[in-house]
């Protein structure tokens, strides 16, 4: 009988081991866990039963209350541990009151009747417990099912004990000693199928992520492909996942990858199938294997697959964006019409030989076709712009050499040359267009004879910077139309008259400041979709004694050169709420007003503040004062500007960023600057509908949205520019279309509904 029963314990015990070893693998299989610790209680048994059977009355005491103990906790992990087994829940409260309300029940009959009893009284209960858990079990796996089984057996073999006594307890503990590694590894298998099963439900869910995923993903092992899924083939181009399988042999790096980058690549795998990378990311174009250029972005890891070391990749397809991207650098510095480069695109190179301190000197010639608004008058403006398209290609095949060749305006060329011998090269530059213009121009279905008038400004020079050099290129270009035929005039010839009437002009203006000959006009901006008004914009305009009203384009740059804009500014600001409050007052309705802000407003540290005061000198609320401040302005001062929109829209203020589009940090604004509104500038939308015109908006409304921006559409003159700007997805509109900048009378019928 002492070896069954050490059998008995040593069996038990394992098998209760390996169920605890199981849960401890897989911590979501809990009833391995109980049962596991039901069967290590159980092991103890038959010590407490030879204690139980000694002679000695305090042994025989200790080893009844250990079967007692042994017992109770015994049923309680059984049940605890089905339950989890039927995917059914205990609450820790039943738990205790099953621990007390057994063990009592057991106690009493053990103790105050007879062992025997007590014995019968396990014996039922553990067969009740098993019949249960076979009803709990019914509907599962047939692994379940058996450990219900197998429980209900053990609970009927005890009942040997109570029929034989002690002449049982072999025969039961040999015939338990079978029945618990059969209930062990019937709990063992419905884990490893429940493992399994949960193995297989994380396969297909991951299965349906990658599947369905924008993202290519692949995994590469020795140089060949055994994963891809369907959105890496359809980026390359590919009908069949076994034209994917050569992706890292030669064949498919000469097809897609260009020639610069294949030994980088050859090289990046070989780090991470290495080790020596965890992780890597990259960008760069490629081709698919139908002949797409495609621009991707990747990132690769080390993985294992099917037990052995491979590549993961995930590439990601920004084609798309980088062609919106690039159309939008185009269009900010390329002509429209000519594809020669804009003014932003010359004033950016101007810069960069302005920092070049190993040029040893350059000539900018602007160049300006005179009397060109004849050719629009007379021919239409489509023979217009193809004077103007077969001028740019002229100057571009008999100047390629010798200069770059850029449209600044409506008529308007720039020729820029680097060259030590400055007016020996200008002469050259100028002697070619002369001789050039000596020939008709040729169009589809005319001929003309051109008259250019050209200025030069030679570097090095007395101006300061590129804008500098610019404006004497364009003031001696002005001189040089005063004469007949092509012409030319050098800037330094024209500096001292100019000086002469850039002072008068500057003193003109500190006097209007003064007498305060300014005034401001109101143009509406409308809701794209139903065209009502939702703010206007303020406009300056200088009523100067004895000239009539002045364009701002006028003295606007003399303002800022002399550092009039300051005060300019705060009148500005100080007019336009006063005409707020005066809206408020009449009629309690008023709109936003936008008001344009000076690069050196910004510099002004008091800005802020000064703007707050005079917002609370006229009682006006911060929501209806809108500041517009220009793309060069946040250029140019970009860490200053981000601080002073920042408290500005901190106390309600809505900042916008003007003319987007019309240089080259666009991108950089919206993201880096607290802003609330963007207006796209007019060159943009006076495209529009041409398809691409209308793909750089949108793109542009795409990205706005993403950073929740307004977006205004400036300069909407048709019918057809709202409708597209629409489509686009501009929130609002202003323009000609609408309205011109209207006087106050005017707008306060806007404002009123009288329009």
């Amino acid at each position: 009988m002492i070896y069954t029963l050490a059998v008995y314990t040593a069996v038990t015990f394992v098998t209760g081991v390996a169920l605890l070893l199981v849960w401890r693998n897989d911590r979501t299989q809990a009833f391995t866990r109980l049962l596991g610790l039901s069967h290590v209680a159980l092991a103890a048994n038959p010590l407490a039963y030879l204690a139980w059977k000694s002679p000695d009355p305090l042994l025989h005491m200790v080893g009844q209350l250990v079967m007692i103990g042994l017992g109770t906790a015994y049923i309680v992990m059984l049940i605890m541990g089905g339950a989890h087994l039927s995917h059914r829940r205990i609450s820790p409260r039943a738990c205790w009151g099953l621990v007390a309300g057994f063990g009592l029940f057991y106690s009493v009959i053990a103790l105050a009747v007879s062992s025997t009893h007590g014995q019968m009284a396990l014996a039922t209960c553990n067969t009740l417990v098993g019949l249960m858990l076979i009803w709990w079990l019914r509907r599962l796996g047939r692994a379940e099912l058996l450990s219900g089984v197998f429980i209900t057996l053990c609970g009927l073999d005890q009942f040997t004990f109570v029929v034989l006594g002690d002449a049982g307890v072999e025969p039961q503990t040999a015939v338990a000693t079978v029945l618990r590694v059969m209930l062990s590894l019937s709990l063992i298998y419905a884990a490893f199928e429940r493992s399994s099963g949960q193995i297989r439900s994380l396969h297909q869910r991951f299965e349906k992520l990658v599947s369905r995923s924008h993202q290519g993903v692949t995994v590469m092992r020795n140089g060949k492909v055994v994963y891809a899924n369907p959105a890496f083939l359809r980026i390359y181009g590919l009908s069949d996942p076994e034209q994917a399988r050569e992706a890292l042999l030669k064949p498919w790096l000469d097809a897609t990858v260009p020639e610069a980058d294949r030994a980088a690549v050859v090289e990046r795998t070989r780090r991470i199938m290495a080790g020596q990378v965890a992780y890597e990311s990259w960008e760069g174009e490629r081709v698919s294997m139908d002949g797409r250029r495609l621009q991707l972005r990747f990132s690769a890891w080390q993985v294992d697959w099917d037990g052995q070391v491979a590549m993961q990749m995930v590439v990601t397809d920004d084609t798309e964006r980088h062609d919106a991207m690039r159309a939008l650098l185009r269009r900010a510095t390329r002509d429209e019409l000519t594809g020669l480069p804009n003014r932003s695109a010359l004033l950016q190179r101007l810069r960069e030989l302005f920092s070049d301190g190993e040029i040893a000197g350059f000539v900018l010639v602007s160049l300006d076709v005179d009397r060109f608004k004849l050719f629009n008058d007379a021919h239409g403006h489509r023979v217009g712009d193809q004077v103007l398209q077969a001028l740019a290609q002229s100057l571009s095949q008999h100047l390629h050499e010798h200069a770059e060749v850029m449209r600044l305006g409506e008529d308007e060329f720039a020729l820029l040359a680097l060259a030590s011998d400055g007016h020996a090269a200008a002469e050259r530059l100028t002697g070619t267009v002369r001789e050039m213009l000596a020939q008709p121009l040729q169009l589809p279905e005319h001929q003309f004879f051109l008259d250019v008038s050209m200025g030069v400004a030679v570097h090095p020079s007395q101006a300061q910077g590129p804008e500098g050099l610019l404006q004497a290129a364009n003031a001696a270009m002005h001189e040089a139309k005063r004469l007949p035929g092509t012409s030319v005039q050098y800037a330094q010839e024209q500096a001292q008259r100019g000086m002469g009437a850039l002072l008068t002009a500057e003193q003109a203006l500190r006097a209007g400041l003064r007498n305060e000959e300014f005034t401001l006009l109101y143009q509406p901006k409308v809701d794209a979709r139903d065209h009502r008004l939702v703010g206007f914009e303020a406009l300056v305009r200088w009523d100067r004694p004895g000239q009539g009203r002045i364009s701002p384009l006028d003295f606007i740059p003399a303002a800022e050169r002399t550092g009039l804009i300051v005060p300019l500014g705060a009148l500005i600001l100080t007019q336009a709420c006063r005409q707020l409050a005066q809206w408020q007052a009449e009629g309690g309705q008023a709109v936003p007003v936008a008001v344009n802000v000076s690069p050196l407003q910004l510099l002004d540290a008091g800005f802020p503040a000064a703007v707050m005061r005079t917002l609370a000198e006229f009682n006006v609320p911060p929501s209806l004062l809108t500041l517009e401040i220009t793309e060069s302005a946040a250029v140019t001062h970009m860490a200053q500007a981000r601080d002073q929109i920042g408290q500005l829209r901190q106390q309600g203020v809505e900042v916008a960023l003007d003319d987007f589009g019309t240089g080259f940090s666009s991108l950089n604004m919206l993201r880096g600057l607290p802003l609330s509104t963007v207006k796209i500038d007019r060159s943009l939308i006076d495209p529009m509908p041409a398809p691409d015109a209308a793909a750089v908006v949108k793109s542009i409304c795409d990205l706005a949205g993403v950073l929740n921006l307004e977006v205004v559409a400036e300069g909407v003159e048709t019918i057809e520019h709202a409708t597209a700007a629409l489509g686009a997805g501009c929130n609002v509109l202003q323009g000609y279309f609408f309205a011109k900048p209207l006087e106050v009378a005017a707008a306060t019928d806007w404002l009123q509904g009288r329009r």
